[in-house]
């Protein structure tokens, strides 16, 4: 992420999380388990976290969008790269171009944040 901001910054993180996941499925199927907290899973989602939250600093969001914005990218992220990885999407062969259209309406949606009511 260094040197990306806005959407530079989304489709590298969003990416590298993707190319992880391919790359390394039991990892990354481990990383679904909650482990005691004064393991390492502890300091790798805080990791995990900070980083998400660089990613946002692009886009301006205050607290408490930013906690959201972290949550709701971190869901699409697994969604996406669970189905995928399990052949949830074999049935088409578009699922690059779907990936950058979804990375293209994430940005969209950070870009425009909803205000806080």
């Amino acid at each position: 992420l260094a040197g990306r901001s806005g959407k530079d910054a989304l489709v590298a993180f969003a990416n590298a999380y993707r190319d992880y996941a391919r790359e390394h499925p039991g990892r990354y199927a481990a990383t679904r388990f909650e482990l005691a907290p004064e393991g390492a899973s502890a300091e790798a989602a805080t990791r995990h976290s900070e980083m998400t939250r660089a990613l946002l600093r692009g886009y301006d969001l205050p607290e408490p969008a930013q906690t959201d914005a972290v949550r709701l990218l971190h869901g699409f992220f697994h969604g996406y790269v669970s189905l995928e990885t399990a052949g949830g999407f074999s049935h088409s062969k578009a699922v690059e171009e779907s990936w950058a259209r979804n990375l293209d309406a994430l940005d969209v949606l950070l870009r425009n944040w909803p205000s806080q009511v």
